[in-house]
């Protein structure tokens, strides 16, 4: 089994914590795992805002860089949404059906981290240690658009240690949205702050979430109103053993 993973822009850039952990659970769990240096963004802010022809490059970059893995893996359902569901119609469009059939040869094969260790290998406990107050935020993409389920809270039931939390209104979006906070930014706030308010009420130590982008955007709030409560992606819990406490 050849594995690529898959950083994504904002975890090269601002959260290499959360593919650094990646990549521990699946070296942990056996997987030998490449890194293609070719990558690039997967264009979704392209294509999330309507300029397809614009994100032809990204895809065209994507595909080239994964194509001939047998899985692909990413810590981020935004980004493994926007290749599944949003690569086909921007190579579509392009008019280029080489770069089409290339897209249905990867886009396939391209996994959220959570989908891909309980649907393609098949386990839920993967050797993690996290003793703390945990709740955990579904992020849109992954629920909408990947219905991921609740596969990310079977991996987080199964951490020694752990006291996992209901989050009230989970389903709720945060308000990142990408270029949503960036149009709308009053109304992202809004609703950020409802989800702050919800977390609060858990009693929590740790938000998790499956993706560095609503991480971030929660984060920043719960940061602004001093409440000491972290984040941290699922993948940094998931990698948590004993001996690094």
């Amino acid at each position: 089994m050849r594995v690529a993973l898959f950083a994504t822009c904002l975890g090269d850039t601002l959260f290499p914590g959360a593919v650094r952990a990646t990549l521990r659970v699946l070296e942990r769990l056996g997987c030998t795992v490449e890194f293609p240096s070719g990558q690039t963004c997967c264009g979704q802010m392209h294509t999330n805002t309507g300029y397809h022809e614009q994100a032809v490059p990204a895809v065209r970059s994507f595909v080239t860089a994964f194509e001939g893995y047998d899985h692909v893996v990413a810590p981020s359902g935004s980004c493994v949404g926007s290749i599944r569901h949003q690569h086909g119609i921007v190579a579509e469009h392009s008019g280029d059906r080489k770069l089409s059939e290339a897209v249905d040869r990867v886009s396939p094969h391209v996994y959220e981290l959570s989908e891909f260790l309980v649907d393609v290998l098949g386990v839920t406990d993967v050797g993690a240690y996290f003793p703390h107050r945990v709740t955990y935020h579904p992020t849109c993409h992954s629920l909408r658009m990947l219905r991921v389920g609740d596969k990310p809270q079977r991996l987080l039931r199964e951490v020694r240690g752990i006291r996992l939390l209901e989050l009230p209104e989970a389903e709720q979006c945060c308000g990142f949205g990408g270029t949503f906070a960036l149009k709308n930014p009053d109304v992202s706030v809004a609703m950020g702050s409802d989800k702050t308010r919800h977390v609060r009420e858990t009693g929590a130590e740790v938000l998790c979430a499956g993706d560095s982008s609503c991480l971030m955007h929660i984060g920043g709030l719960l940061d602004r109103q001093r409440e000491g409560i972290r984040t941290m992606h699922l993948a940094e819990i998931l990698a948590g053993t004993e001996e690094d406490r």
